[in-house]
This record gives structure tokens, sequence and C-alpha cells, in this order.
């Protein structure tokens, strides 16, 4: 086994069952191997949940950021960047995100860095908006918006067809930004979002 295969098992296990499913023994049970092979890779359960979390932190996180960041025309082309996270589930994942929530629910210390990290994804869009001409405190109260109603989203588990929800798109990106984006733009999201469909077979 490498390590890999353990953070991989782990992190399934703790997107079905929950971080209480992260046990070593358990985890050498699914894996057909016998506890030393873990600790070949890591000190404790606890190095483990620490690499969980920065695995999470490196992806979930990074991919907002980086998105926010990209070069975009205008606003409305920027948020559509932003909105390929909620469409592509290998940029953002949000069973893991919510994984990672649920644990927060228990452990204080956890909670604190799921807080910085809502913090670096929301800071990441205000910059966004305030890049296009945004004054300060409308460009936060946006990016929250725009932010928290994504991860609502995700954590009322709501579930549409991907036309229903591309037929919105122009609707949120206006409600967003206060305007329109571009046919040109919300094509190219339609051909990003197909791209997607297509890879996972939808």
């Amino acid at each position: 086994m490498t390590r890999e295969d353990w953070l991989n098992i782990a992190l399934e296990a703790m997107v079905s069952e929950g971080v209480e499913s992260v046990r070593i023994l358990s985890l050498g049970q699914r894996l057909g191997v016998s506890r030393s092979s873990f600790y070949w890779y890591f000190k404790s359960r606890q190095d483990l949940l620490d690499h969980l979390l920065d695995y999470w932190r490196n992806r979930n996180t990074q991919v907002i950021v980086e998105r926010a960041s990209r070069p975009a025309d205008t606003i409305t082309e920027a948020v559509l960047n932003v909105f390929e996270n909620w469409v592509d589930e290998t940029l953002f994942d949000p069973r893991l995100d919510f994984a990672i929530r649920a644990w927060a629910r228990q452990s204080p210390d956890v909670h604190r860095i799921v807080d910085e990290a809502d913090d670096t994804r929301v800071d990441a869009i205000r910059e966004m908006f305030r890049r296009y001409g945004y004054e300060e405190t409308e460009a936060f109260v946006r990016a929250r918006v725009l932010y928290f109603v994504q991860i609502g989203y995700y954590s009322l588990e709501i579930v549409e067809p991907m036309r229903n929800r591309l037929s919105l798109v122009p609707a949120y990106v206006k409600t967003h930004t206060g305007k329109d984006p571009t046919p040109h733009e919300f094509d190219a999201f339609v051909e990003f979002t197909r791209r997607v469909t297509s890879r996972e077979g939808k």
C-alpha cells in the first residue's frame, strides 16, 4: 500500500460515514493490510486527520481562490469563472466539504479551520469584485451572498437537472453583479458545462 492509498480510503470513509469511521484498524481491514503499513506513512491517527484537512484546504479552498483570481474582461465573466467550481466536482468537491463541516460541529479546532477557509474564500471573491470597481462594503456583501448561497445549496442537498440550473445562470449572474452576462460569456460557460457532463457521462 502507498501513502495515497491510505489517504484515499480515509477520504472515502470520512465522506461516506463521517470522521469517526477514520480508524487505523478499520481502514487497514478495508485495504487488506496490517496496521504496521500505516505507520510507514503517518505518525498517528491525528497525523492522518491533519493530512485530510490539508488535502481539503488545498483542494476546495484553492480552486475558489484560483478561479476568483483568474483574469477576465468583465465582472460577469469573472463570476462565471467561479461558477465553474459548482458544476465540476473535480474542482470543488461538495461531499468532502460537507464531511469536513460535519466534523467541525464536533471539534472546536476544526471549526476554527473551517471558519478560516470560509474567510479565505470570501476574501478572494471580495477581491474579485473590488477589481471591477465595486466599493469595499458592497464587494464584501456580494462576495458573501455569492459564496454562502452556494454552500447553502449544498447543505440543503438540492438536486436539479443541469438543464434547469443552466437556465437560471444568467439570472444568478445578474443578481450577484447587477449586470447581464454577454451571450459569448454564457455560451462559453455552457460549453464548459457540456464538457464536464460529457466526461461524467451524464
